[in-house]
């Protein structure tokens, strides 16, 4: 299977915007997630620990959520090929991803800089996580290198 081509650097423009599909998060995201990051948190594994803290019940850890929505991204493809790094982020949690919640990104490039070299640049996205109801429950920028068209 040959995965479409993504865009090049020149293609992005402040306010182009990427709506991804929806992923529904199960509890076996949040055990295997646990299990492979090391963090057991009972907040997010432990039912009845959950039950009488803040949330009332068990919920995503964030960062979970935060892999999830950059895997989200790449499934539009519009970075397929093209990405060659992400390089940082500025991220904030704001209401908890709970155990069904099917969750969307919304990206929109906010600048764009050519790096040293010419051969590459680095691309801001603003970026927003909502949950099936449209509730804001991530939010923050994704800054990523993106290669340019080569030249022919």
């Amino acid at each position: 299977m040959t995965l479409p081509h993504g865009l090049y650097f020149e293609d992005f423009e402040p306010g182009y915007k990427v709506t991804t599909n929806g992923r529904t998060i199960t509890e076996a995201d949040i055990m295997l997630f646990a299990g492979v990051s090391g963090d057991w948190n009972p907040m997010h594994t432990d039912a009845e620990y959950a039950r009488k803290e803040m949330f009332g019940e068990r919920v995503a850890h964030g960062l979970l959520g935060l892999s999830i929505a950059s895997g989200l991204a790449m499934q539009t493809g519009f970075l397929n090929h093209t990405v060659e790094a992400f390089t940082g982020l500025d991220w904030k949690f704001r209401a908890p991803i709970k155990f069904g919640d099917t969750i969307v990104v919304e990206a929109e490039v906010k600048e764009k800089k050519l790096a040293p070299g010419g051969a590459s640049g680095f691309v801001e996205f603003n970026v927003v996580v909502r949950n099936q109801r449209g509730e804001r429950v991530q939010r923050g920028t994704w800054m990523i290198v993106v290669k340019c068209r080569p030249k022919e």
